[in-house]
């Protein structure tokens, strides 16, 4: 261990947990195995690094295995990059930063080509072999790669575990990552994470390494209905704050137009009903059969998922429905179980038959197109710090993201990150480090009381913040409802202050609670930039403020935790993220 990561510290809103029993080393920490993560580990460790993957549950448990529609690139005859560029910028609504987006698109082929040799199987026309390519919202072209119909994600999550397993990459399993740690000079020295399980990694722990990743997609458990798995609790946007890492444009959540509506009770993770299905001519449709985006936009229900996700809702509205319908029985029975085998057993598996009958839809909490900050290279406001994936705001998707971007962003800012690191000078050897003794429970590691840093909410706090937020910052949002919205979450907050600064006790360290109080950390800035954004812009749509207002708001907001908690909003001067060499907070940056 160098002298340095020797002197590695938490900040003051660190979570209060358990001193590390335990210690490992490595080059390089990836918290998160989607796509992003795993080819950020797959690339270092080609390039000779040492690298551990820490995952909160199994290697394929992420959010990348849930994606049905597929990968955006500008491989099919006709297309360009500059096509892919210009529906980009159209979806993004005037926030993309357009060199990101250029970056994206021209990159992104052979990033999708390398992730095929790696042994990705897309599915292919069975005479020529050329990768079958369908198109989504917003998309003037067909250009979505698919695998196994609909279920692309779960194929580019096998082949990539199995890559990783295969070039013995270290990985940890079933662990919840804390905070960041850094070194004397406020440089990244590792993570802490607590493990799940029994062994020799059981507990709390740490690995020191002087690169993190983060990866740990998104957060759309703030929400009591979304199309994330029960893993997406923000938890890598909530270390970054508490690492004093910038975050931008949270305010953007995209609601996913078509998830199954399975009634108004319904919460935790609902059945996604692809956009692809649109792509390949389904129709909305209201309860009289009424095409309803017909005449909206000139794509109808291709338009960007914002603009369908407003045209339901208002439909909805005029109504007084709860949800609409996605109409393909005109597919026919081979053609659903050809081609969307996994939306039609969903489907069938809650009583609904979309060969026969319309499906019954609604928009629900699906990504966030805004993150902890970075610059083109993966690189965050703290040294030695990336993002990438979903957990990441790299400036490609501004407002609302293009559909079956994501993808793609992981896969071209993930190899833009491992070439970073691997351009960095070299490592000294480290020395090991004597594994410290556990503290008694309840103590905080480097955290303290001041500011609220070590308290921690209770389990059933993360219902609260969810109700919260899916009444008062949902698709449809004022500056009433954000209001209150903001004082309930701090009142959710000062209670486990107050109890924490009286009684000398917090809710009981472990999974659920760091977990709850990740949510509400997430929960506030998202607020909290909502609330600032006087304005509707992409998914970001204000009751109050129902235009677009390019002259004051035609940038970004970006967020910091400060050491007492409180949130300290500003804005850029334009569209573009402020150049990294500019900002002497990054001007470390190896």
């Amino acid at each position: 261990m160098n002298e340095q990561q020797h002197g590695s510290t938490t900040p003051p809103t660190a979570l209060r947990a358990p001193a590390p029993g335990w210690a490992t080393e490595a080059d390089v920490v990836v918290v998160g195995s989607g796509v992003a993560g795993l080819t950020v580990a797959l690339r270092c460790a080609a390039a000779g690094a040492k690298v551990t993957v820490v995952t909160k549950a199994r290697l394929d448990d992420g959010s990348t295995r849930w994606a049905q529609g597929g990968i955006a690139a500008a491989l099919g005859e006709g297309d360009t990059p500059g096509q892919h560029l210009d529906d980009t910028l159209v979806a993004g609504a005037g926030l993309c930063d357009e060199q990101a987006v250029r970056m994206l698109v021209s990159e992104g082929p052979d990033a999708v080509r390398r992730l095929i040799a790696t042994g990705a199987r897309f599915d292919a026309d069975d005479d020529t072999g050329e990768i079958l390519l369908t198109r989504e919202g917003g998309h003037h072209r067909r250009r979505i790669a698919h695998a196994g119909g609909d279920a692309t994600g779960a194929e580019i999550s096998r082949a990539l575990v199995g890559a990783v397993r295969a070039a013995g990459i270290d990985t940890v399993e079933n662990a919840l990552v804390l905070d960041l740690l850094k070194d004397a000079s406020g440089r990244t020295a590792g993570v802490t994470l607590h493990v799940m399980g029994e062994g020799a990694r059981d507990g709390v722990g740490a690995v020191h390494a002087p690169a993190v990743v983060l990866a740990t997609g998104g957060m759309g458990q703030i929400f009591s209905a979304t199309t994330n798995p029960a893993v997406s609790t923000g938890d890598g946007v909530a270390l970054a704050l508490r690492a004093g890492a910038e975050v931008s444009d949270l305010e953007f959540v995209q609601f996913h137009p078509t998830v199954l509506w399975l009634g108004p009770e319904a919460e935790g993770q609902q059945p996604l009903v692809s956009e692809a299905v649109r792509g390949e001519g389904a129709h909305l449709v209201d309860a009289d059969g009424v095409r309803f985006m017909v005449g909206q936009h000139e794509l109808a229900e291709l338009a960007p998922r914002d603009i369908v996700a407003k045209g339901i809702m208002r439909r909805m509205r005029e109504q007084g429905t709860e949800h609409m319908y996605l109409d393909a029985r005109h597919f026919g029975a081979r053609m659903w179980e050809h081609r969307f085998p996994t939306i039609l057993a969903a489907c069938r598996a809650h009583g609904i038959d979309p060969v026969t009958q319309p499906i019954p839809v609604a928009p629900a909490a699906h990504y966030a197109s805004g993150g902890v900050w970075t610059d083109l290279r993966g690189r965050t406001t703290v040294p030695g710090l990336y993002a990438c994936g979903e957990t990441a705001c790299t400036g490609v998707h501004g407002a609302n993201r293009l559909a079956s971007n994501s993808l793609l962003e992981g896969l071209v800012f993930a190899e833009r990150i491992a070439a970073d690191i691997a351009e960095r000078p070299s490592i000294p050897e480290p020395t090991p480090e004597p594994v410290p003794k556990p503290a008694p429970q309840g103590l905080a590691t480097g955290a303290s009381a001041r500011g609220g840093g070590g308290a921690l909410l209770a389990p059933e706090a993360r219902y609260a913040v969810q109700r919260i937020m899916t009444t008062g910052a949902g698709v449809l949002r004022s500056a009433e409802s954000l209001a209150q919205a903001a004082e309930r979450l701090d009142r959710v907050r000062e209670d486990a202050v107050e109890t924490l600064h009286r009684d000398g006790k917090t809710a009981e360290p472990g999974v659920e609670t760091w977990e709850a109080t990740n949510l509400l950390l997430v929960a506030r800035v998202l607020v909290a930039a909502a609330l600032r954004r006087e304005e509707t812009r992409g998914c970001h749509w204000r009751e109050d403020r129902p235009d677009r207002d390019d002259a004051a708001w035609q940038r970004h907001l970006l967020v910091t935790l400060g050491p007492d908690g409180s949130l300290d909003v500003r804005t850029t001067d334009s569209a573009a993220f402020p150049s990294p060499t500019t900002r002497p907070e990054t001007e470390s940056h190896p």
